[in-house]
């Protein structure tokens, strides 16, 4: 019989609400799910719940079980952590995450969900998503035994890389963060932590991911020659001026991109989507990720807390949603 779920929606930028959903019984090859936690990626979710999504990247920017357009009325989200109650046999009663907003309930194929290791609580594998973007990054970064190593911008991402890196043989690993409460999270991984100024320089590689134009700037800055910035930073509708008529030229220094909507061409040919969500998933293992979550509100909360985080007035690494 068709049952009633909710739905968190951007009903017009700035402003969310809480809107019911009408579930239809799945059909064969599709899971019931019923979410236990969410979280709010906050760098993209922030810019879409702000109204910032360039109209050229509007197609770029869907999430996969997206529903309306930007700027809004649209449901958004990739963060999703529940247990299926309707479904395969091999997945009933299973703790899967999927990349879907943020909903009580929810119907998908039985292909779009990946099963939680039992090794790894549900509340920490909503950060599957982003520790997949991490590993998307490392792959294009390719990290080298010995490597001096910055990563710019402490926030979900950028952690979550610095994390990584703390398990590479001999690397040096300092994360860098304008907020000095990052020394904490730092701390944590397992890595050093400066603020801008007193970064150490001489890097062989920087991920930047701070999204601010400063941080990119400073990024360059930390490079020794002939390194690389590998940016991860997405910047909406904000342009970004750079210091390239100084040391990019004569350095030989290299910026590349890096994204998650692509398996980097340096695994794409022996990795799936489905391969790489299944590391990530792996990697949470380790509980010195749980230095990622330091928000938490309910469902129902998420049309009051989400201005707030956009402002700034909160400043939750990550959000964790309950259910």
């Amino acid at each position: 019989m068709p049952s009633t779920a909710h739905a968190f929606w951007l009903r017009t930028p700035g402003e969310g609400e809480i809107r019911a959903v009408e579930l239809p019984d799945p059909g064969p090859g599709e899971v019931l799910v019923r979410s236990s936690h969410s979280a709010v990626s906050r760098g993209t979710e922030t810019l879409v719940f702000g109204g910032a999504v360039p109209p050229n990247q509007y197609a770029t920017m869907r999430a996969p079980y997206q529903e309306g357009d930007f700027p809004a009325p649209v449901k958004y989200g990739y963060l999703n952590v529940g247990v299926v109650e309707q479904g395969p046999a091999d997945l009933l009663g299973r703790t899967v995450f999927c990349l879907y907003p943020h909903q009580t309930r929810y119907i998908v194929p039985a292909e779009a969900v990946i099963p939680v290791p039992d090794a790894v609580p549900p509340a920490r594998a909503v950060l599957a998503g982003t520790v997949e973007t991490a590993v998307n990054a490392l792959w294009d970064a390719a990290p080298l035994v010995g490597d001096r190593i910055a990563v710019v911008g402490a926030g979900m991402v950028g952690c979550s890389v610095a994390a990584l890196l703390a398990r590479f043989p001999g690397v040096r690993v300092q994360l860098v963060d304008t907020n000095p409460d990052r020394a904490a999270v730092a701390a944590a991984l397992g890595v050093d932590f400066a603020p801008p100024a007193a970064a150490a320089d001489g890097c062989d590689l920087v991920v930047h991911a701070s999204a601010s134009a400063e941080g990119l700037t400073r990024a360059l800055e930390l490079l020794a020659p002939e390194g690389t910035v590998v940016e991860l930073s997405w910047y909406g509708d904000r342009r970004v001026a750079l210091p390239l008529g100084e040391n990019f030229h004569s350095r030989r220094l290299t910026i590349r991109g890096s994204q998650v909507g692509t398996v980097s061409p340096a695994r794409a040919g022996r990795r799936s989507y489905a391969d790489r969500m299944a590391l990530a998933l792996d990697l949470l293992a380790d509980p010195a990720f749980d230095a990622l979550i330091s928000g938490e509100c309910g469902f129902a909360d998420l049309p009051r807390v989400m201005p707030k985080l956009t402002s700034g007035e909160l400043s939750a690494l990550c959000l964790r949603v309950t259910y």
